[in-house]
């Protein structure tokens, strides 16, 4: 009786991360569904799923991150579509996985005549149809209530934090690879009963000058947290000042690896000893100092949860 959730239980893709996507069906035990995608010479394109989802929890796995050879809003796009095929092919509902929250960052108006591209993209996923959004690590919180629908927030620290604790380093500090992820460090430190490190940030022109740490860094074995890693100039940048200011190594841990441009290459020359990734993102590269972290299971115990009468993701926090 306890694996009845599993029957109307759907799990399919668009492109961006289907190896996330097949992960997740495996963790649930759930035969993952691969859609048939009609390409034209045109450019466009056309999914189809290859059996009846009538009356089924349609499940699309599909990070919203622009890529360089797809443009900002192709993978979004792809999200969108698959959906409204789900709707008009009479699902019951449709729940969208979202690993990565793509145009986050634009999430407020910092200055005269931009959008709030987040809220942009919140609207449009609702007008696809989908009735809830399972996401990790969104930039802001304040993200959850760009959607009118249920958003599961996840968070990475499921996995960062006992990997931390395993690699069980004296003299442990936790830091930030700068003030607007100090909130996160915190939550980190307090739990592993760490000193926190702050790394403050000075920009001109949207150049970093400067890097300052605040707090004591000498003979530490740094563990440095953040968010987004996209060009890892900060992140390294960070790290190294760390290390000039007589930290004994530097170990960094990333939710979602974007890594555009040559970031996997700053991350090899600088002084980081090991770089933890989750694969919300499908990486580009493998590299030595890089090791990535499967999100499936959380991703997966958070569907199971929504399956099951009476449900709660709750169990699934390290701390709230």
């Amino acid at each position: 009786m306890e694996n009845t959730w599993k029957k109307n239980l759907v799990i399919t893709s668009g492109r961006a991360n289907q190896k996330l996507a097949q992960e997740i069906a495996d963790y649930c035990g759930v035969k993952f569904t691969e859609l048939e995608f009609t390409n034209f010479s045109d450019g466009d394109w056309k999914p189809k799923f290859p059996h009846t989802i009538r009356r089924e929890t349609v499940v699309i796995v599909q990070p919203t991150n622009p890529t360089l050879e797809k443009g900002m809003g192709e993978n979004l796009y792809e999200l969108i579509v698959i959906a409204d095929a789900a709707k008009r092919a009479s699902a019951k509902e449709i729940i969208a996985v979202i690993p990565y929250f793509g145009g986050a960052r634009q999430d407020r108006k910092d200055e005269p005549r931009v959008p709030i591209t987040a809220k942009v993209n919140a609207r449009m996923i609702e007008a696809a149809g989908i009735s809830k959004v399972i996401a990790m690590d969104l930039h802001v919180d304040q993200i959850q209530g760009f959607f009118d629908i249920p958003v599961d927030h996840l968070f990475a620290s499921r996995f960062f934090a006992p990997q931390i604790q395993k690699l069980d380093l004296p003299n442990l500090a936790v830091s930030s690879a700068d003030v607007g992820g100090a909130r996160r460090a915190e939550s980190y430190a307090k739990y592993l009963n760490a000193p926190l490190i702050i790394c403050y940030k000075s920009k001109f022109k949207g150049q970093i000058e400067k890097i300052t740490p605040l707090g004591d860094v000498e003979d530490k074995n740094i563990v440095m947290l953040d968010d987004i890693i996209d060009s890892a100039k900060t992140i390294t940048g960070a790290a190294n000042i760390l290390l000039e200011k007589g930290a004994a190594s530097v170990t960094c841990f990333g939710s979602h690896g974007v890594m555009s441009g040559d970031a996997y290459e700053k991350i090899e020359k600088s002084g980081i000893a090991k770089f933890y990734l989750l694969d919300s993102i499908q990486p580009r590269k493998i590299s030595p100092k890089i090791e990535i972290i499967s999100s499936a299971p959380l991703f997966g115990d958070a569907l199971k949860e929504h399956m099951t009468a009476g449900g709660s993701i709750s169990k699934l926090f390290l701390w709230s």
